[in-house]
């Protein structure tokens, strides 16, 4: 009966994504979950730990410039291959090697946004099959950005562009927003916070989470951000702990980054 019912939802799942790609997406809505952030507040290193796939390009200053939606879907534990993509523009290519998904992702961000760090309202698409993730969807969006870059192609309203686009993604009201925010910034100028409330002012969907909780200041306190006493959200909270730049260079795995992670919290005095 249970096999029969996920049967069913997942070709329910396939046939709204097949009319959101034919331009009828204003007339579905489907629970997906959108990260918001400013640039470099951790947000694509949280997918990244959600999907369980180190994928996504890096760099410094802004790196996601496109919006990028994940479609997860879970696969058999017994399937031949445990992971592959599929990038929607080109339904006939599998990758099998998320190395060069995150090349791809590059060169289609370069051919539609240009190489000089601009930023456009154009999404991505890829389809990510795993053993390892739920049926889900996910957005990634370029971080809220205040000031364009020198010499960049990025327009000087750049943040209000930023902001739009966010505010388009999180308006519908079946989306989740998990707000990303950095433990070393104040909550009360929070970028994030700011957009899920305009959206959502009760906060019955929206989900805080606190990242660069390992880089706090010594004697620096957390727990009153964990524990919903600083600025409420019905649904709370969440602490997270990503990889450094030093951690990725050294090789460090996604898998080892969560058990790191585990060790963190059970051993440190937030």
């Amino acid at each position: 009966m249970e096999t029969s019912m996920y049967n069913n939802l997942r070709k329910l799942i396939n046939v709204i994504d097949e009319l959101r790609d034919i331009g009828l997406q204003k007339y579905i809505n489907l629970p997906r979950i959108c990260v918001v952030g400013t640039q470099s507040s951790g947000k694509s290193s949280v997918l990244e730990s959600i999907v369980g796939m180190d994928f996504l390009p890096r760099g410094e200053g802004i790196v996601t410039r496109r919006p990028i939606e994940f479609r997860l879907i879970h696969i058999k534990e017994d399937s031949e291959i445990k992971y592959w993509a599929v990038f929607e523009n080109e339904k006939n290519k599998k990758y099998t090697d998320f190395n060069e998904v995150r090349e791809q992702i590059n060169r289609l961000t370069d051919e539609i946004a240009g190489k000089n760090k601009g930023i456009i309202d154009e999404p991505i698409v890829l389809n990510i099959y795993s053993i390892k993730c739920p049926d889900l969807s996910l957005i990634d969006l370029p971080g809220i950005t205040r000031v364009p870059l020198k010499n960049s192609d990025q327009t000087d309203d750049i943040e209000r562009l930023t902001r739009d686009m966010a505010l388009r993604y999180v308006k519908d009201p079946r989306t989740i927003i998990l707000a990303v925010l950095p433990a070393n910034a104040d909550m009360s100028t929070s970028d994030a916070l700011q957009i899920a409330r305009k959206v959502d002012p009760k906060g019955l969907r929206t989900i805080g989470v606190i990242t660069k909780i390992d880089l706090m200041d010594k004697g620096a306190d957390a727990s009153k951000m964990l524990l919903n006493d600083e600025i409420n959200l019905r649904l709370g909270y969440t602490g997270v702990v990503n990889r450094s730049t030093a951690d990725i260079k050294k090789g460090k795995t996604i898998s080892q980054a969560l058990k790191d992670e585990l060790e963190f919290f059970k051993t440190s005095c937030l």
